[in-house]
């Protein structure tokens, strides 16, 4: 990459720039989505900031308060949770948004209601908060036909069905990676402009990877597919090298490195956490779109998560994703393992 020639770039494609692009590819759209995008990115702006100065404006720590997990919630998490609630209400383009901070979905006033519904964690890995370590909002969009007399039940919809996804991650720098469903692309704020440019542009992960991302410290409790597969990272048997473990704790920030790098990311359920730990709605569902898109794929340990339907808003599942064929080892694990208790 020629720097000296970059800093003077003046045909820059912003995400605006980006997402009326892709909007003009579709004569009968009315730039809808485009506006409730748009809405998005400013909240990410908002909480970036926020993020930037947390330690000065004692936006650190926690606030007293649990949320519907049982979770302490930071303050940092209660305030972002708000941005993104105001900034998609304001929209007028949303009719639900669904939210890791609220117990129940929150139905937008009918005079302000648009034909969207947002699933989204506000702020994902706020346990890292106090000690810097990268951290990032998840969020996935459907459209509801019937809007205007939308029901929980209407919401409860498959990953497949969503038309969009992204996340993003503040850290070093803030960068910000979506889907419309045609590829994957990053952008990174450029803090002088106030404006995300596009530094990854159709982003493809590579087909296999040499790093896998698991907290390990739950291995007591593994399954045998999980705890082989994992075992074969460390100890492979083909004469190949083993893979690096690299594990932030910060799902954004994970699977990021996977998106880019390549390799496996996995969240398996557990004896402690039979159904699994990440939230289906605005964790599994956004990332594994965003890594189908990316030309990898994921997996629940039964299935393939985009198919999951989830019954309740909070539902969780086991999760793996990356590499296409990094996934495909733990997928035959699975099957054999299937197959030996089927005998």
């Amino acid at each position: 990459m020629d720097h000296a020639a970059d800093t003077y770039r003046t045909d820059l494609m912003t995400i605006t720039r980006y997402v009326l692009n892709e909007q003009s590819r579709f004569p009968e759209s009315r730039g809808d989505l485009t506006i409730l995008l748009s809405h998005i990115v400013l909240g990410c702006k908002f909480v970036a900031s926020a993020v930037n100065k947390a330690g000065l404006a004692k936006l650190t720590g926690l606030a007293g308060e649990t949320n519907v997990q049982g979770e302490e919630q930071k303050k940092l998490d209660i305030l972002s949770n708000e941005v993104f609630v105001n900034a998609l209400v304001s929209s007028g383009r949303t009719c639900v948004l669904v939210s890791e901070e609220d117990e129940l979905a929150t139905f937008v006033d009918p005079k302000l209601r648009g034909k969207y519904c947002v699933c989204f964690d506000p702020l994902d890995g706020s346990s890292n908060i106090d000690c810097g370590v990268s951290i990032g909002t998840i969020f996935g969009i459907y459209m509801i036909k019937n809007f205007d007399t939308v029901t929980l039940e209407e919401v409860l919809l498959p990953g497949k069905d969503m038309i969009a996804a992204g996340y993003c991650m503040y850290g070093s720098s803030c960068t910000l990676v979506l889907s419309t469903g045609s590829g994957v692309n990053g952008f990174t704020l450029d803090p002088s402009l106030g404006e995300f440019i596009m530094t990854h542009p159709e982003i493809k992960i590579p087909p296999k990877g040499k790093i896998y991302s698991v907290n390990e410290g739950n291995a007591k409790n593994w399954d045998t597919p999980t705890a082989k597969y994992v075992e074969k990272c460390k100890y492979p048997t083909d004469g190949s090298s083993p893979k690096s473990l690299r594990y932030i704790g910060s799902m954004v920030a994970d699977v990021h490195r996977t998106l880019l790098y390549g390799g496996i990311f996995l969240y398996p359920a557990d004896k402690k956490s039979p159904n699994g730990k990440l939230r289906v709605m605005y964790e599994v569902f956004p990332m594994s779109f965003l890594m189908e898109q990316a030309g990898g794929q994921s997996f629940t340990g039964k299935g393939r998560s985009l198919d999951l339907i989830p019954t309740n808003i909070h539902e969780r599942s086991p999760i793996f994703l990356g590499s296409y064929d990094d996934v495909e080892e733990i997928k035959a694990l699975y099957a054999e393992e299937a197959k030996a208790g089927a005998a």
